[in-house]
C-alpha cells in the first residue's frame, strides 16, 4: 500500500486534536487512495471503521455539534463518507457534472472576476439511478465534507418545528466548507398551490427558499428527488445546474457488469450479453444481482453461473431485482431463459444451447412450442 505521507500526518494531527470531522475527511481520502490502487478490501475495511461515528473521540469528551430536532433530539444532518463505489455516467449528464465540478473548483477565481456562480445542482430521476452516490463523488472530487439531509426526516408534528429544523440546517452549513446534500426534496418542497397540502407545509417551502437564498456563492448545494413533478417551480429556479438521472444506457450497463461482477477482468462477451439483457434495470439492480452472484460463487466454491445470472435479470424489474439461488435450472427455467435470450438479447441458437445447457435441437423445440402457444 502506498499512501501519501502528508495524509498520515494529517490523520494523526486530527486524531491528537480530537478533530472528529478531520479524522473522517482524511480517512476518506486514504480509503479513496486504497481503492484507486485496487485494494478494495482495505478501502472497505477503512470505510467501515470510519462509519463507527467516532466512539473513541466521544469517550475523550469530544462530540460534534450537529443541529438536532428539539423534540426527538435526533441529528438533523449527518456527515457521509466519500464513496469508493464508482459512478458511471454518459452523455449530457456526464458533461453537466464535469462542468459543475470545474466551476466549483474555481469559485474563488469566478468571484474575483465578478462572475456570480450559485453552486446549486438538482438531481432528479427514479430510485436506484445513483443520485446519492453521485453527490458523494462530487464532494470527494472537491475534497469537501459531505453533509446529508434527508428532508422527509425534518418534518415534525409540532407546529413550526419543521421550519425551525430547516433554518437550523442552513445556519449550520455555511461555515463548514462542505457539500450540502438535500435528499428527498419532494417531501417538503411541494407545489405551494396544491390545495391538498396543509398550510404548514406551504410555509415550509418558503423556509427552504429563504434558506437557499441565504447561502453564499461558495456553498455547494445538491438537491435530489424521485418525483420532480412535485417540486415547486421556485425550487427549480434555485438550482442552475440540473441533471436527469435516467436508467443506464447499454455502454454504462456493460461497465457496471464489468466492475461489479467480473471485477474488470477480460469478460467482454459476457459483459456485452448482460448489458443487452439488462435493458430497463437501474444501476443499483445490476450491482445487487452481480454481488449476489459473487456471493453464491464464493460460498459454492465455483464460477458464477451465467445462466442463473441471466435468469435473475429476466425476472427483475427496475427497483425490484431478483437475487440468485444455488438450485439447478429446471425445465421451466430453461424454456424461460431460452425465449428471453432469443427474443430480447438476440442470442444465436448455438450460443443459447451452451448457456442454458441443452442441445440445439432442444432450443429449437422450446422456440417452436412458444411460437405455437
Amino acid at each position: 500500500m502506498e499512501v501519501d505521507k502528508s495524509l498520515i500526518s494529517a490523520l494523526i494531527e486530527s486524531a491528537m486534536s480530537a478533530d472528529y470531522t478531520g479524522v473522517r475527511r482524511v480517512g476518506g481520502q486514504i480509503a479513496k487512495r486504497l481503492a484507486e490502487q485496487n485494494d478494495l478490501e482495505g478501502a472497505k475495511a477503512l470505510q467501515s471503521l470510519l462509519r463507527k461515528r467516532g466512539v473513541p473521540l466521544q469517550a475523550s469528551g469530544y462530540a460534534e455539534a450537529l443541529p438536532r430536532d428539539a423534540g426527538s433530539r435526533l441529528p438533523l444532518i449527518e456527515e457521509g463518507q466519500w464513496p469508493t463505489t464508482p459512478i458511471m455516467l454518459g452523455g449530457e449528464a456526464g458533461h453537466t457534472i464535469s462542468q459543475f465540478i470545474e466551476d466549483a473548483k474555481h469559485i474563488g477565481l469566478l468571484a474575483e472576476k465578478g462572475v456570480s456562480a450559485r453552486l446549486g445542482l438538482l438531481l432528479y430521476g427514479p430510485p436506484g439511478t445513483g443520485k446519492s452516490l453521485l453527490a458523494g463523488h462530487i464532494a470527494a472530487s472537491l475534497k469537501r465534507p459531505f453533509y446529508i439531509v434527508r428532508l422527509d426526516s425534518l418534518i415534525s408534528s409540532r407546529l413550526g418545528e419543521t421550519a425551525k429544523n430547516i433554518r437550523g440546517i442552513f445556519e449550520f452549513v455555511p461555515t463548514r466548507n462542505a457539500v450540502l446534500f438535500l435528499d428527498e426534496m419532494d417531501a417538503i418542497a411541494k407545489l405551494r398551490d396544491d390545495r391538498h397540502e396543509l398550510g404548514e407545509l406551504k410555509r415550509v417551502v418558503n423556509t427552504v427558499l429563504q434558506g437557499l437564498d441565504s447561502l453564499t456563492d461558495d456553498v455547494v448545494t445538491i438537491g435530489a428527488t424521485n418525483h420532480p413533478h412535485l417540486l415547486d417551480p421556485a425550487i427549480w429556479r434555485r438550482f442552475p445546474y440540473k441533471v436527469e438521472m435516467t436508467l443506464p444506457e447499454e455502454e454504462v450497463r456493460r461497465s457496471l457488469w464489468q466492475h461489479f461482477l467480473f471485477q474488470n477482468s477480460d469478460k467482454r462477451e459476457e459483459s456485452d450479453l448482460l448489458a443487452r439483457a439488462s435493458d430497463g434495470l437501474n444501476g443499483a439492480d445490476i450491482e445487487n444481482i452481480a454481488l449476489a452472484a459473487r456471493r453464491r460463487s464464493i460460498l459454492g466454491n465455483r464460477e458464477p453461473s451465467l445462466a442463473q445470472i441471466l435468469l435473475a435479470v429476466q425476472s427483475s424489474r427496475a427497483g425490484n431485482p431478483r437475487l440468485l439461488t444455488n438450485r439447478e435450472l429446471d425445465t421451466v427455467d430453461k424454456k424461460t431463459l431460452t425465449l428471453f435470450l432469443h427474443d430480447k438479447a438476440g442470442v444465436k441458437v448455438a450460443d443459447i444451447a451452451g448457456i442454458v445447457g441443452v442441445s440445439r435441437q432442444m432450443v429449437h423445440r422450446y422456440l417452436k412450442e412458444a411460437e405455437h402457444g
